[in-house]
């Protein structure tokens, strides 16, 4: 029988306990990373809405070239307009868009989408512009 001397004593304790400490710091910054990809998704998701979004208006606008002085935020009553502002609301949490059709630029459209995600405190922005001929 071989005796450890009293100084050895506790010394595999300690490296148990080193390593499980190391193991739980990788854990963490597993679920940190989680985190952020999360996040990144999320942001990645809205973005896509709003692009999207911004691409049905503008085609909407290229077959309703007629009434394309109706998109604008100044009149607030076309029935397309309106059901895309809801859309919008739908699919976007704290959404404002907005669209600009300049009388005097003829018939160039700028589509703005801001939103804000939950639990942040700045807006993103989507903005896209197109010339609409006809």
């Amino acid at each position: 029988m071989t005796r450890t001397p009293k100084s050895q004593r506790g010394v595999i304790l300690i490296e148990a306990l080193i390593g499980i400490l190391i193991f739980s710091i990788g854990i963490l910054a597993l679920i940190g990373m989680q985190a952020v990809a999360m996040k990144n998704t999320t942001d990645a998701k809205y973005r896509s809405e709003a692009a999207f979004l911004a691409n049905q208006i503008i085609g909407q606008m290229w077959v309703d070239r007629a009434n394309l002085a109706r998109y604008d935020d100044a009149d607030g009553g076309y029935v397309p307009r309106i059901q895309w502002n809801a859309d919008v609301a739908a699919l976007l949490p704290g959404s404002n868009p907005s669209i600009l059709v300049p009388a005097a630029s003829g018939n160039s459209v700028t589509v703005t989408i801001q939103w804000r995600q939950p639990g942040e405190g700045t807006d993103r922005k989507v903005q896209m512009s197109n010339w609409i001929n006809g």
